[in-house]
């Protein structure tokens, strides 16, 4: 019987963080439920045992069950019968097993049947499910879409549609269109509303919708006649009981074969208004990207995590010229540095998944009272980190998927290429991670405001300044000087833009500037698990000699650049 959870000593690792404390003080308010429901937690210590119970209980369904049908999932697919979206045998399999355990809705509160999890183990959950199917967790993970409803709907949508997901319910999140991609104020889905009825109705079409046909949508249209920008657009609700939605057609797609990527046609489809009119992609859109964000970071390292592993069994088992390939120095230094970064991808997951905690549990304390200066003071400073860390998690995480599964496909070398071996699907699987929910490209243009309001290298002199194991302080020195060139390739960079009348040299320079400070961030957080662990100390060494070298090379890069050289590159 395999057991996702249990067989990786690094989950339970990052789950005993120490900030674990503050952040289920926050979100069990006192342990007050204990009282109403006879599955609350008593206290810290309950709370974190009922975590570990579940993801146990996520990790045997994963190894027992997602894991050995992703790859006929893979090959049957979904399929598209009478408008209507039929998952594969396998898919339909998977979700069943999460219901029946109780696993959809983990983060929403207990009044609504879920079971009121931080968001940590609830990403944990998601790390499980893509590391057995990258596919199938698009799907498991779009209850994020629950949150948002709980985030921003009225109390009667609240207690409408959120107890449904408990029961099983199916999500989708309808934002993009044929005109509209990374766009998103291009949307021209119309919502019309009916005042002698009461009632909105939307008509048009999205497209790559990913689980389009799911039980529960959140739906991007346009309510304000005659805009053209993100101010006309607000979010709605579709409930599929209506039957208004066709799917047109599932897409094709290179991987994540099992999730249907839906073209969806609207028709009079009636619907209602979350929230306010008029801050659908301002507000509600950005919350619900940033979770989605979030989860793509924990789908990529699943889906790394699988293929580090298939490229290691594979290189001890593979012999020739009479030893395992693993004994040869260009195999095992692959394995050494996709080892590195997985366990560098992990730690900035882990550690953005607690800053998003934080500030949400006093987001929805809010609600019930307000909070007094020093929590109000707490809650924008972990918002803020949230708010830089989740484009430079989203951006690392997964390029290092696929730079992982690349990897370990080479290490299979021809047997890879062949569908005999599981690292051909994750190589394909692993693909789309640094394309949706935002390429990385536009990763860059979200985390740059971290490099220009100064808030990661903030955060690193936090890092420079905790408490560290002494026998590891030249790994410190060598992050410190890492430093000092990032300052250095910053201050260029603001003086030659300053010069200018346009932000040109800035944007240039900034997937550079952003990789700089993203490799002495991840640094100090693997120092900072080797201080709690020295399991962590050869991968914390290995990944601080591969960003001292990235460092050096990028600011070499930008001292020799200057504005006139970016005529080189326009077309």
């Amino acid at each position: 019987m395999a057991n996702f959870y249990r067989d990786n000593e690094d989950m339970k690792f990052h789950l005993e963080h120490p900030l674990m404390k503050k952040i289920v003080a926050l979100k069990e308010r006192n342990f007050e439920d204990k009282d109403k429901y006879d599955y609350a937690p008593l206290d810290f210590e309950d709370a974190m045992d009922s975590y570990d119970r579940t993801l146990e209980i996520v990790g045997e369904i994963c190894g027992d069950i997602i894991g050995p049908n992703a790859e006929g999932v893979d090959q049957e697919g979904p399929t598209v019968v009478n408008d209507r979206v039929i998952y594969a045998k396998g898919t339909a399999e998977n979700h069943e097993a999460l219901t029946k355990a109780g696993l959809i809705g983990m983060s929403l509160p207990r009044e609504y049947d879920g079971l009121n999890f931080p968001i940590v183990p609830y990403v944990m959950a998601a790390e499980l499910v893509s590391r057995a199917d990258g596919g199938f967790a698009n799907i498991w993970g779009l209850q994020d879409c629950a949150e948002t409803i709980h985030e921003f709907a009225s109390k009667e949508q609240k207690a409408e549609y959120l107890p449904r997901f408990a029961k099983g319910a199916t999500a989708a999140m309808d934002l993009t269109e044929p005109d509209a991609g990374s766009d998103l104020q291009a949307v021209q889905l119309k919502a019309t509303y009916n005042k002698e009825e009461d009632q909105w109705y939307l008509n048009g079409v999205k497209r790559f919708i990913t689980n389009g046909d799911g039980d529960v949508s959140l739906v991007l249209a346009r309510s304000e006649e005659g805009t053209t920008d993100g101010r006309g657009l607000s979010m709605f609700i579709y409930d599929k009981k209506h039957m208004a939605v066709k799917v047109r057609r599932i897409e094709h797609k290179m991987g994540i074969i099992g999730s249907p990527t839906c073209e969806l046609v609207f028709t009079n489809a009636p619907a209602e208004l979350v929230g306010s009119r008029k801050m659908g992609l301002i507000k509600y859109v950005m919350s619900l990207m940033n979770g989605a964000r979030l989860g793509v970071g924990a789908q990529s390292v699943g889906i790394a995590e699988a293929a580090y592993r298939e490229g290691l069994a594979y290189a001890k088992e593979r012999r020739q010229f009479g030893k395992a390939i693993i004994e040869f120095p260009a195999v095992y230094e692959m394995l050494t540095n996709m080892e590195a970064k997985l366990n560098a991808s992990r730690s900035v997951l882990y550690e953005t998944s607690r800053f998003v905690d934080v500030y949400k549990s006093y987001f929805h304390i809010s609600h019930d009272r307000s909070l007094d200066k020093e929590e109000r003071m707490d809650m924008k400073k972990y918002q803020k980190l949230a708010d830089v860390f989740t484009p430079l998690l989203k951006l690392f995480a997964s390029e290092f998927c696929n730079e992982i599964a690349y990897d370990s496909l080479q290490v299979h070398a021809g047997s890879g290429y062949m569908k005999d071996y599981p690292i051909e699907r994750l190589v394909r699987d692993a693909r789309i991670t640094n394309i949706y929910e935002g390429t990385t490209q536009l990763q860059v243009v979200a985390a740059v405001r971290g490099v220009t309001t100064g808030a990661y290298l903030n955060q690193i002199k936090e890092y420079e300044a905790s408490d560290l194991n002494p026998q590891y302080e030249y790994l410190r020195t060598t992050l410190k000087g890492m430093t000092a060139k990032y300052e250095e390739a910053v201050a260029k960079v603001n003086e030659i833009n300053a010069t200018a009348d346009h932000n040109d040299f800035l944007d240039f320079h900034a997937r550079r500037l952003v990789e700089m400070a993203g490799y002495i961030i991840m640094g100090y957080l693997l120092l900072t698990d080797t201080t709690r662990n020295d399991k962590y100390h050869s991968s914390c060494e290995v990944f601080i000699k591969m960003g001292k070298a990235k460092v050096a090379s990028y600011l070499e890069y930008i001292m020799s650049s200057e504005l006139k050289d970016l005529g080189i590159f326009k077309k």
